[in-house]
């Protein structure tokens, strides 16, 4: 029998700004594991998204994605039994679906004793994905920024200060995906396009140069945000709540639902105030997450 195991980070996208374009590794993980036992397919999964992810059956984005890695390897086990141990909750725009597509794909290509590179898994990635926002960082860690350049992904890790950190705010309501994107326009003013990249520019230039008193003008956001507002009750006021806490950024994570900080120490203070002012004004239940910026991506365990 042979065993292939796979460990991927949460990401959250966009940091406000940088729509479809940035995205950061955190320390929350998920893991897939393969092995080529038995006869057809098992499929468990233990955490986060349990009843669902199993219900899906053959429709399980890991297991979509492994299945069409070894398909596309030569690689036909008679018996696949998939793994899951799911901590990155589901439709909470924090990489969940990054996490899947490649921990599949990954651990199929060490199943088949084949070694991906970089550029080679996020090709595979993108089909099941979409966009590269959170895939890139969830493979190779830290803060990414990525663009689809002549039908491949381009990608570049960025420096981010060591004491960085991130809160997560994490509500009891799911957005998809689908449903946030279709909130959006189809076209915006000219003057939001020049206001996003002149505050993508201020957040750059205070990650890569550590002034992080830039940060809360850099991930000011007039792409996305105010349009998902409609979808999250109280979005914009728990926002403020964080920046009045003493936070040095907070946005929309991916899109949505969960509201991330960005602080440069231990201060549990920020996540708390944003999580009862949520439930407490708005009734949404939500739980609060202490992350540090992940610097690996994913990680083969076996």
């Amino acid at each position: 029998m042979r065993r292939a195991r796979v460990r991927v980070p949460a990401s959250t996208a966009n940091l406000g700004s940088g729509f479809d374009t940035l995205g950061m590794a955190l320390t929350l993980y998920n893991e897939v594991e393969l092995t080529d036992e038995g006869e057809g397919v098992q499929l468990l999964v233990e955490g986060e998204g349990k009843s669902a992810l199993e219900k899906a059956g053959a429709h399980n984005l890991v297991l979509r994605a492994a299945q069409s890695t070894l398909r596309d390897l030569g690689t036909h086990p008679s018996g696949l039994c998939v793994r899951q141990i799911n901590r990155i909750p589901l439709r909470r725009g924090l990489g969940s679906s990054a996490a899947a597509c490649l921990g599949g794909i990954a651990a199929a290509a060490r199943l088949a004793g084949v070694e991906l590179s970089t550029d080679e898994i996020l090709a595979r990635a993108l089909p099941f994905e979409g966009h590269p926002d959170n895939i890139a960082p969830a493979l190779i860690g830290g803060l990414t920024v990525s663009a689809i350049v002549d039908g491949r992904i381009v990608s570049a890790r960025i420096r981010v200060p060591k004491h960085l950190m991130a809160i997560a705010v994490i509500p009891s309501l799911e957005i998809a995906t689908k449903r946030a994107r279709e909130a959006l326009p189809q076209q915006v003013p000219f003057q939001d396009a020049v206001f996003n990249l002149n505050r993508l520019a201020l957040l750059l230039a205070g990650l890569t140069m550590d002034r992080l008193e830039l940060l809360a003008a850099g991930s000011e956001d007039r792409l996305h945000q105010p349009y998902r507002a409609a979808l999250l009750p109280g979005m914009e006021a728990i926002l403020e709540e964080g920046r009045r806490a003493g936070a040095l950024a907070v946005f929309l994570s991916g899109a949505g639902s969960s509201l991330l900080a960005l602080i440069d120490s231990y201060n549990d203070e920020v996540g708390r105030r944003m999580g009862e002012r949520w439930r407490r004004e708005f009734g949404i239940e939500n739980t609060v997450r202490l992350l540090e910026i992940d610097r690996q991506g994913l990680v083969y365990l076996e």
